[in-house]
């Protein structure tokens, strides 16, 4: 391994392990909301059911939210130990989003969570509402500084190249609004939606079929249900339809790799199932639908796709195999989500999903998939821009830090695996936790209060009668 594969192997390990955490993060606030909200709008038993599940939620989205933090810290460091190049040429632009996120995104969201997670019974209902949207607000705000990072490297707009080869930002108002960040961010929160949803269908299902929790159980499998239909929906269409058209439109090459399209056709058809060949320049075992990619893509059954064979080989993504499995895995998935949740909100609207075995059994299994499905569309994202850093601008090649050996970065690599599989461990330990004391678990916050309310209510209680009597 030279020093560039170990540079690109260490950022796809740490920012890999790390969004594991803010694509549930970011969807379980939304959830939270509508938790609180629905607390917020009922009564009586509705309200209490839904502050109950609402705090059992925040308590996971506290636990994911310090996660998070944890394992993105290293991603900026490594801007400058590991990219040094790619900073230094771009860090005047990059820097201004990273920066937002930190300032405006990350401070709001730490400072609400503060308030979600400890000022309940002092806020109240209404406030406490506030502090839950706040946390969202910020949580899906950070998201979009991120992306627009992001879609800055894969569509470069508001800059302009200085004679030594550095970039300028241009125009702070077109590199914000880059419309592929809109499309970028539509379907990567979309997709945390699908991850929150399945995991909360998942733990509602579980206690369903432990005999556990059972009203509690029936709420988280409304509200997942409900948020995964529409979210699967929302990411083939329209959020992944119009990102497969504008990586067409702009990046031909990797929507070629992707589809595994070799060959220059009119009328091309969709291929479901098989295996490229890097030797022959062809799929191995096809299954395809004819004229489909044309028509997906272009809306016309005859129209043009261009073939990878129609590029420069120096041109075509470093990995063709592993884009296009990465791809087919993640609209695999997200068709077998579509499948399953909308079945499952089938016999929700019967009204009898807690006593269909199967598909709890199945929401149940399925939730870890959610992530294998998010991460695949990343690796999608980050393959197909190979070999560019900063697309027709940067190539990878020339963006690392010439200083740090291969070597160096092995050894940090193996601290940073170390050092992940422990925080795996206390993050499993800590959830397990969470799970198994269940929802009405009231551990968090004003106990003190709390007892001091209830024991000034037994006293007007017990005073009461005398009162009357004196009266």
């Amino acid at each position: 391994m030279d020093a560039l594969a170990a540079h690109r192997f260490q950022f796809a390990f740490t920012v890999t392990y790390h969004y594991l955490f803010p694509q549930l993060s970011m969807g379980l606030a939304l959830l939270i909301v509508v938790l609180k909200g629905m607390g917020l709008r009922g009564t009586g038993d509705v309200t209490a059911r839904a502050n109950e599940a609402a705090r059992f939620w925040v308590r996971v989205f506290a636990l994911t939210f310090v996660m998070g933090v944890v394992t993105g810290i290293p991603l900026e460091f490594q801007f400058g130990t590991n990219w040094a190049r790619f900073s230094t040429a771009a860090g005047g632009i990059i820097s201004q989003t990273l920066a937002m996120e930190g300032v405006f995104a990350f401070v709001l969201e730490s400072a609400f969570l503060g308030l979600l997670v400890y000022g309940e019974r002092r806020l109240g209902p209404r406030l406490h509402f506030g502090a839950a949207l706040m946390v969202c607000i910020g949580t899906w705000l950070s998201g979009w500084f991120i992306v627009v990072t992001n879609a800055f490297m894969q569509h470069p707009v508001g800059h302009e190249l200085l004679p030594d080869g550095s970039l300028r930002l241009a125009s702070l108002s077109t590199y914000l609004t880059n419309p592929w960040a809109f499309v970028q961010y539509a379907h990567t929160m979309v997709g945390s939606v699908i991850t929150a949803a399945f995991v909360m269908s998942a733990t509602g299902a579980y206690y369903v079929l432990m005999g556990q929790h059972r009203e509690q159980a029936a709420l988280f499998l409304r509200v997942g249900v409900i948020a995964g239909v529409i979210g699967s929906v929302a990411s083939a269409m329209p959020t992944g339809d119009l990102q497969a058209r504008l990586v067409a439109e702009h990046k031909p090459v990797a929507f070629a790799a992707m589809e595994g399209h070799f060959d220059t056709e009119e009328g091309a058809g969709l291929v479901l199932v098989g295996q490229p060949n890097m030797e022959t320049l062809h799929l191995d075992n096809p299954i395809v639908l004819p004229r489909m990619l044309s028509v997906m893509t272009h809306q016309r059954w005859s129209a043009r796709i261009e073939g990878l064979r129609e590029y420069p080989r120096d041109e075509w993504p470093d990995n063709v195999p592993l884009l296009y499995y990465a791809y087919h895995v993640m609209v695999g998935l997200g068709t077998l989500f579509m499948a399953l949740m909308g079945c499952a909100a089938f016999f929700l609207w019967r009204g009898t999903l807690a006593e269909t075995r199967p598909v709890l059994v199945a929401l149940l299994v399925a939730a870890p998939f959610p992530f294998i499905a998010n991460t695949a569309g990343w690796m999608t994202a980050e393959l197909g821009r190979q070999p560019w850093l900063l697309h027709g601008l940067m190539r990878t090649r020339d963006g690392t830090s010439l200083a740090v050996s291969e070597g160096n970065v092995l050894f940090t690599l193996l601290g940073f695996m170390g050092l992940y599989a422990l925080l795996s461990l206390v993050f499993v330990l800590t959830l397990q936790r969470i799970i198994t004391r269940g929802p009405g678990a009231d551990d968090h916050t004003d106990d003190a209060d709390h007892d001091a309310h209830a024991d000034h209510d037994a006293h007007a209680d017990r005073t009461e009668p005398s009162t009357e009597g004196a009266r």
